[in-house]
């Protein structure tokens, strides 16, 4: 068979990291990119067939460049920028970045529209306030139309793209109480990132689960940011996250008051209707359970919406990996978007089971 010759020259700027490589992963097998550009500092030099062996296949099928410093890219001819550096490293290196590339950021650098919240959670002021006013949130299906249009999309942080997916229908229909919403977290330990912490070392983990950025998680104000514009008013959230001991997956339960005589057949039907069609967004029978391991390595997100025992409220339960549909691969979908493609190229990838 013929190779199909790439449409999309590509670059992925942190391609050390669990994000990085999961870009790879599944850049690797699209149609229409070409991955041109693998930065890395530390690592720069190397084959990332070496840093990832289980990428190497993938490397050397399709012939990927070494690792390389950011500081030596030559950008020409380069298309879509991925974005995978630590937070508060990646203004000052998109703002370098010559006009013409598309930027798809995976850290939180460009989440908050405001950079007062900003500061307030990530500790410094924003080095590019400019672009902060073009960044669109990249959280495919609620924002579609805006990231077709744009240059700089920021996408959502993977606890988030969990909690949204379900909450801003329901509160854009008025079915819940927007000031009572309680969203209780479980990821797993790669949403930490690959470095060396002792908060993810395998002893500090295994065989025990614990909360952590308990009233203070920075995607408490990016969850916020997003319900309020749903609500047209300012909300806040009660959100806790735990670290469980599992590689890939977030699971959140969501409790919730219902409005006026609203029911959980209600909820299951708002959800029903507004992601009918959606490649990537299933919303299960209702009584039903989503977990985790059913949407592990794939961009798949499953909701679940349970009738309470106390009168009045509702249980709503989101799954997805946190890795793909809430990390990388909604960038590739963003990216498909942002490119004119199918939103499905190079993420048809069924979960992995068991």
């Amino acid at each position: 068979m013929a190779a199909i010759n790439p449409q999309i020259r590509v670059a992925i700027v942190g391609a050390s990291g669990y994000t990085g490589a999961e870009l790879v992963r599944l850049l690797s097998a699209h149609p229409n990119v070409e991955i041109a550009v693998l930065t890395a500092d530390r690592k720069a030099g190397e084959e990332m067939g070496n840093v990832f062996p289980h990428l190497a296949i993938a490397a050397r099928d399709h012939r990927l460049p070494p690792l390389t410093s950011l500081e030596t890219v030559n950008w020409d001819g380069i298309d879509v920028a991925f974005c995978g550096l630590p937070h508060g490293t990646t203004q000052e290196a998109v703002a370098a970045m010559p006009a013409h590339l598309k930027v798809i950021d995976l850290s939180a650098d460009f989440r908050l529209t405001d950079l007062e919240q900003y500061h307030r959670w990530y500790g410094h002021t924003h080095r590019a306030p400019e672009l902060q006013g073009e960044a669109v949130y990249g959280l495919t299906e609620l924002k579609r139309a805006r990231i077709a249009k744009a240059r700089l999309i920021a996408c959502p942080g993977c606890y988030p793209t969990s909690a949204l997916l379900p909450l801003v229908p329901l509160v854009e229909s008025a079915l819940i109480d927007a000031d009572d919403i309680i969203i209780d977290s479980k990821s797993g330990v790669s949403g930490a990132g690959r470095g060396l912490k002792e908060g993810s070392l395998f002893a500090e983990v295994a065989e025990g689960v614990h909360a952590y950025g308990v009233a203070s998680h920075r995607h408490a104000p990016e969850i916020e940011q997003e319900i309020s514009v749903a609500a047209g008013r300012a909300l806040h959230v009660n959100f806790t996250p735990h670290l469980m001991p599992m590689n890939r997956g977030i699971l959140s339960t969501i409790y919730l008051r219902l409005t006026h005589a609203a029911t959980a057949s209600d909820l299951h039907a708002c959800l029903e209707r507004r992601y009918a069609g959606e490649p990537f967004v299933r919303v299960l029978p209702e009584g039903v359970a989503p977990a985790t391991r059913h949407v592990r390595g794939s961009n798949h997100a499953h909701l679940g919406v349970f009738a309470d025992r106390l009168p009045g409220r509702a249980i709503v339960l989101s799954v997805i990996d946190n890795l793909v549909k809430g990390a990388s691969g909604q960038a590739v979908q963003n990216m498909n978007l942002l490119c004119g493609l199918p939103e499905t190229t190079g993420l048809q990838q069924q979960p992995l089971f068991p």
